[in-house]
């Protein structure tokens, strides 16, 4: 009976005892019963002990199944086991390692459950050190070679960016399952190998393996990333015909990959068709409609997500505010940033930050951001926050304040290629020559060199890249002739080329030859080469679209009588007919 006592007196009142007890009825049993097993030192009660530990993680109270586990004296393989199986899918990582750890303790062989839930647990604390020794440790034992645990190792590995090692692990395998292939296209797509992931998925067709939901949100999003539509269209169809579920994540997949290759009718018919939609899924609508210029709309929907009773979060407050500093939206930007703290608690971050900043700055509203800038305390005042204040400064032609910016910038990030090109810029508009040649002369001292730009686009489920000035492609010679074509007939309707996308210090003549076959351009007349009248052309670029080349593609929509769609580093264009969705406000 004492014993007893000492054991209500140490559990009975504890937060972990607590929320166990609120469980359920089904758990007041088993804590009777482990009373019993530790007075009585019943080994044959083991089982019951082994239910009893696994259910406190189940229901969450870690700390409990921790004090439990102190009291068994000689705990088997299959109680550990199943504590580390239940802790690893109760999402208690650390736990499950702690699990491990003692286990090998107490000299107890681990299983290839064991294995498999305790690497699972090092990929979700990105722990890859860990994870390797995880790895002899299963090696040692020999189970290296068991598909559950190779399938945990090539996740552990992709998640912590080691490609390498998940692909060594992933060819070594004798039998590969869904897992293991959807995992290794996710760690290609996840660390920005888009092309790689979906090269994967063709390998896993090939070998009459059959996709599911996992493999297609991580396909969708490789589709995404390039602009990939017919893939991602056979995707979808693939969906309908097959009569899979369309769940909340491979919705949220269709809507983003939709939006992010320009076709925003086709995202909002998914969005329409799903019955079951969370935050998420109204946070990727809102951005989409944002990116493509659409302010208006995304405020409606906004409106309409917090109607139904979603409760926005950090980053449904990025894509809103996102899309007002794309539209114009200055009033709706500055009261839904309040309404974060005001209204839902949030804390501002440095994405909403920079939000704001970019709103104000393209607005011409430079001094109220960089006010806005300086109330900020100097952890906030993040590089990324700078950089948009910069942009703005190039924007509305502010040398003054734009250099001062650069400045600031260029000491907290000297080794930024991004921030010497822009002051470079800012001091050629200004005409200050040899300021610019000052800039330039540091970047080479330091080894910096300019982000490459290129463009791609797909035909005939091909993806095309281009790069200033590329001559790779089988085709160049056609290419080159037809932009000529191009060039002079929107020369004949009024084109003028803009000298200021352009190094200063060339000749005209080599400005406008440096212009001419910018990546979007050549990509532009590849398009219109090889599609019929009537197809839009759709052009992703990894930076931002020139202004050149914006006024270009204007032109190009007039004398081809095609539609035009551009997704640049940061949002879309839809050129027709002349004018652009930006109105020209980018």
């Amino acid at each position: 009976m004492e014993a007893k006592r000492q054991i209500t007196e140490s559990f009975g009142h504890s937060p972990a005892h607590q929320a166990l007890l609120r469980a359920g009825s089904r758990i007041r049993p088993l804590q009777q019963a482990h009373a019993h097993i530790v007075v009585s030192g019943s080994h044959r009660s083991l089982a019951l002990l082994t239910k009893l530990l696994t259910s406190a993680c189940t229901a969450g109270s870690i700390g409990y199944a921790h004090r439990l586990l102190y009291s068994v004296p000689n705990p088997d393989a299959f109680l550990f086991n199943s504590l580390v199986k239940a802790s690893s899918s109760s999402g208690f990582a650390i736990d499950t390692v702690f699990f491990y750890h003692r286990m090998r303790r107490c000299r107890v062989s681990p299983s290839s459950y064991t294995f498999t839930s305790v690497i699972k647990a090092c990929a979700d604390l990105s722990s890859l050190g860990l994870g390797k020794c995880v790895h002899s440790h299963a090696l040692a034992c020999g189970y290296g070679s068991d598909r559950f645990v190779q399938a945990a190792l090539v996740t552990l590995y992709a998640k912590s960016g080691d490609l390498g090692g998940a692909r060594t692990v992933f060819d070594d395998m004798s039998e590969r399952t869904v897992v293991a292939w959807n995992s290794m296209i996710s760690a290609y797509e996840q660390n920005g190998c888009s092309r790689e992931a979906i090269g994967m998925f063709y390998r896993m067709r090939d070998r009459s393996v059959q996709p599911d939901s996992t493999t297609f949100v991580s396909v969708l999003s490789a589709c995404s990333q390039l602009g990939a539509l017919s893939l991602g269209c056979w995707v979808h169809d693939y969906v309908v015909n097959n009569g899979l579920d369309v769940t909340v994540a491979l919705g949220t997949s269709l809507i983003n990959m939709y939006a992010r290759c320009g076709n925003m009718s086709k995202a909002q018919e998914v969005f329409d068709l799903m019955n079951e939609r969370n935050v998420v899924t109204w946070t990727a609508i809102i951005s989409a409609y944002g990116m493509h210029g659409y302010g208006s709309q995304a405020m409606e929907l906004f409106h309409q997500m917090k109607a139904r009773g979603s409760r926005p979060n950090n980053v449904t407050f990025v894509a809103v505010l996102s899309a007002c500093a794309h539209s114009g939206l200055v009033q709706e930007g500055r009261r839904e940033y309040a309404s974060m703290s005001q209204e839902y608690g949030l804390v501002p971050g440095v994405e909403h930050h920079v939000c704001l900043v970019d709103m104000l700055g393209r607005a011409g509203l430079l001094d109220e951001a960089y006010k806005f800038i300086n109330e900020l305390n100097h952890v906030e005042q993040a590089p990324a926050v700078w950089t948009a204040m910069l942009g703005a400064c190039k924007m509305h032609k502010n040398f003054d304040l734009g250099v001062e910016v650069a400045e600031r910038l260029l000491a907290v990030e000297p080794d930024n290629p991004g921030h010497y090109v822009m002051l470079s810029n800012i001091y050629a508009l200004a005409g200050r020559m040899d300021r610019v040649e000052m800039v330039r002369n540091k970047m080479i001292r330091r080894r910096l060199k300019k982000q490459v730009g290129y463009s791609t686009l797909e035909v005939d489920q091909k993806t095309h890249l281009f790069s200033m000035g590329d001559k790779s492609h089988l085709e160049t010679n056609a290419i080159y002739q037809y932009l000529d074509e191009l060039i002079w007939r929107c020369r004949e309707a009024g084109y003028v080329p803009a000298p200021d996308s352009v190094l200063h210090e060339l000749e005209e003549e080599e400005r406008e030859y440096a212009l001419r076959y910018h990546s979007e351009k050549l990509a532009v007349a590849f398009g219109l080469l090889k599609t019929s009248h009537g197809t839009t052309i759709r052009i992703v670029k990894n930076l931002r679209i020139c202004e050149d080349c914006h006024l270009a593609i204007k032109y190009i929509s007039i004398v081809t009588n095609r539609e035009i769609i551009v997704r640049d580093r940061l949002r879309f264009h839809h050129f027709k007919d002349g004018h652009c969705s930006c109105l020209d406000y980018w």
